[in-house]
């Protein structure tokens, strides 16, 4: 299985915008900018994203393991809260933290935590940093040099 996603940018870094689309349709030329990143101006960027896909991967991933233990939760919230930090080698993701409520009546608080930490490292979104990373490259747009 293999999902897409394109970002597409015009212009300088601080000047420029952008846009992304899934190949889902959900997101189809969403704006983002310098300042929707590092200014807090409304509009997406992608470490939003990523909570985003870490809050959604968790809560399913936390699904399953409560099924495991022959628990169905009412309702799972989940709030991913991805840190953007500038390091000497420039700005790296450091963190994610997951906060999360279930409903659960009647709950086990022993067999929840358990459920949760299994979630939390079995989740594909928080293994990600692991995953292998290729690139294809392609200019456009350059002169033709050579014979």
């Amino acid at each position: 299985m293999a999902r897409k996603a394109t970002a597409v940018w015009n212009g300088s870094l601080k000047e420029g915008k952008g846009n992304i689309s899934t190949e889902s349709g959900v997101l189809s030329k969403s704006p983002y900018s310098f300042k929707t990143r590092f200014e807090n101006e409304r509009g997406t960027n992608p470490e939003e994203l990523i909570a985003a896909a870490h809050a959604g991967c968790f809560t399913m991933a936390l699904s399953a393991e409560l099924g495991k233990a022959g628990i169905t939760a009412e309702s799972i919230e989940t709030t991913a809260s991805v840190t953007l930090e500038k390091q000497d080698a420039g700005f790296s993701i450091t963190k994610s933290h997951l906060d999360v409520t279930a409903r659960i009546p009647n709950g086990d608080n022993a067999a929840f935590q358990k459920a949760a930490q299994a979630a939390e490292a079995g989740c594909p979104v928080s293994k990600l940093l692991k995953a292998e990373i290729t690139m294809t490259a392609k200019l456009e747009g350059q002169r033709a040099t050579g014979a």
